[in-house]
């Protein structure tokens, strides 16, 4: 039979209470009454006329189990009354389900120190009570670890919520959240503060709603599709095929004639010499012979070797026009004529695509990729360390290949630095770029950005994870990210796959995930010191993040003319 506890009962245990001064009277408020490798179960009694809407007992606060000389924490996750009748009058007996943090331990010196995991369990009858703020802020410090402040702690505003960047950064992260919960603007924060304190980290952001260009006022250059200059030769094979075939299914022989026909364009790029001008006369690359770049026919010298096709090596379009046109002329045809005839429409169409200026419109005015990394990641950084680079003003069949070969050349270039060049990657709806299903997405960026996921660490390229739908997320890119802000989460699959990254000893906490509020988070893994549930430090107006959409029925919004529409169109 249970048996009615008492508040009052629970001040005469023989177990030191050691109060601390200013802690009010009523701390004790429980007894363990059963326990597990992992959790115990606390009986403690309430009455209506002292419940307050702040009790201790509310889901995803931490309590404090007395045990002498150690304190263990414990999270709350579940509350269920004992008898299924309340008592207006009189105690009504609870039950109070709780998870095993850590510990808090004494030192012969006075101090406190708090360890994950605990060294011993609580016996029956052990003294349960509101957790001391001191130890609330030792179970949330990060020790020896440099760290900054990003908001507070839910339990306590008073105790600042804390991460370390280092470990954040070099680990990767992710955030998640349904959508209106504050990720963009938990974004802006973090990334503020990591540039704050490491100046050597450059941040590229791939941005698909164009919402960061004003969150960055002071430090971002914003690079949309009018200031974008990404030229069609820099795009490896897959991905120019992806921009060609328009990310539709190619036919056996559309990839085998695309890879001749660059590979024949690449060799024939070359400036002529003085002699060669002079004999040549008036004569354009277009009038060069087949051979160069091309396989040699039975019996015939090996001809000029061209680039290969996957270096950043330039070639004229023209120059791919006029191999077309003589492989269309060949009397032993190599290809089919249709095949040959229909990429050469599609090349012309692209090129007078005004869409696509960012790929043909300026690509020959440069001979190498030295300028195009410099205006991308900021070398120099000017003051102006983060690149909001907004694919929203992109033709959506382009935007996977962009993002592959952008995540691509920030990989390289944190290589071929040595370390000395720190890029942080911010994938926004990286659903998107990194399906969990293969089948779905585009192959070259998955590869591109899961190279950064398991090997950036070594060269000083990190990885930041942001999106709404983590069940569509490759788990194999979320397990690779060791630190996890997972804001609210309705969705059931989404809060199974954030209760499988999180860690056993913490994983009640999802349990609560789909009803914290906006701008909350359960932060958990290498950047912080343990599993906090903490609310982002709010930012000034101008630093929010905004998709520049004026709202419906906003006064004094100007509805833009036609040509506006037209230009954002890219028509």
């Amino acid at each position: 039979m249970q048996l009615p506890v008492k508040n009052a009962a629970f001040q005469t245990d023989v177990t030191p209470d050691r109060r601390e001064a200013g802690q009010p009277p009523e701390r004790a408020i429980g007894r363990v009454i059963a326990c597990d490798g992992a959790r115990a179960t606390i009986q403690s009694a309430v009455s209506t006329a002292s419940w307050r809407p702040t009790d201790v007992w509310s889901i995803g606060r931490m309590v404090s189990i007395n045990l002498g000389e150690s304190r263990i924490v414990a999270l709350v996750y579940k509350v269920h009354a004992v008898e299924t009748a309340w008592k207006e009058t009189g105690e009504n007996p609870i039950h109070i389900d709780v998870e095993f943090l850590g510990e808090v331990q004494e030192n012969p010196d006075g101090s406190s120190r708090f360890q994950s995991g605990i060294s011993n369990y609580p016996t029956i009858g052990a003294l349960a009570h509101r957790i001391r703020s001191g130890d609330l802020a030792l179970v949330h410090d990060l020790g020896d670890r440099s760290g900054v402040e990003i908001g507070h702690i839910t339990q306590d505003s008073s105790i600042p919520a804390t991460v370390s960047v280092q470990d954040m950064l070099t680990r990767h992260f992710a955030l998640v959240g349904t959508t209106g919960v504050g990720k963009s603007s938990a974004v802006a924060l973090l990334l503020r503060r990591a540039v704050a304190v490491r100046p050597r980290l450059r941040v590229l952001i791939l941005d698909p709603h164009n919402e960061y260009a004003s969150a960055f006022p002071d430090l971002a250059l914003t690079i949309d599709g009018d200031a974008l200059d990404l030229p069609f030769w820099m795009f490896r094979q897959e991905e120019l095929a992806d921009v060609v075939f328009r990310g539709r299914p190619t036919l056996d022989d559309e990839p085998d004639i695309l890879r001749e026909v660059v590979a024949a364009a690449r060799a024939r790029y070359r400036v002529p010499t003085a002699q060669e001008m002079t004999r040549d006369l008036g004569s354009t690359l277009l009038k060069r012979p087949l051979e160069i770049g091309l396989p040699p026919r039975p019996g015939q010298e090996p001809p000029q070797q061209a680039p290969a096709i996957d270096t950043a090596a330039p070639f004229r379009l023209k120059d791919a026009f006029a191999v077309i046109d003589e492989l269309i002329g060949l009397h032993e045809q190599r290809w089919p004529r249709p095949a040959l005839r229909s990429l050469k429409v599609r090349l012309e169409s692209l090129h007078n695509d005004p869409r696509y200026r960012f790929m043909f419109g300026r690509a020959n005015m440069y001979e190498t990729i030295a300028p195009i990394l410099g205006q991308i990641f900021r070398i120099p950084m000017h003051g102006r360390p983060i690149t909001a680079f907004q694919l929203g003003g992109l033709p959506g069949e382009v935007v996977n290949a962009v993002a592959s070969v952008l995540s691509r050349l920030a990989f390289d270039l944190a290589m071929a630095s040595q370390g000395a060049c720190e890029i942080l990657v911010l994938c926004e709806e990286a659903h998107r770029y990194v399906p969990s299903d293969p089948a779905l997405g585009f192959a070259p960026t998955r590869q591109a950005i899961a190279r950064i996921a398991k090997e950036g660490r070594k060269y000083g390229a990190y990885l930041g994870v942001v999106t709404q739908r983590p069940g569509d997320l490759d788990p194999t890119i979320l397990s690779q990210c060791s630190t996890i802000f997972a804001m609210r989460l309705a969705n059931e699959r989404d809060q199974q796959i954030i209760r499988a990254a999180i860690s056993d000893a913490s994983a009640s906490t999802i349990g609560f995930l789909s009803s914290i509020g906006n701008r909350e988070a359960i932060a958990f893994g290498e950047g912080v010191a343990t599993t906090m549930r903490m609310r982002f430090a709010n930012i000034p107006a101008h630093e929010l993040p905004a998709m520049g959409i004026a709202k419906q029925g906003e006064a004094g919004a100007r509805e833009p003319t036609l040509d506006d529409m037209m230009r954002r169109m890219r028509v």
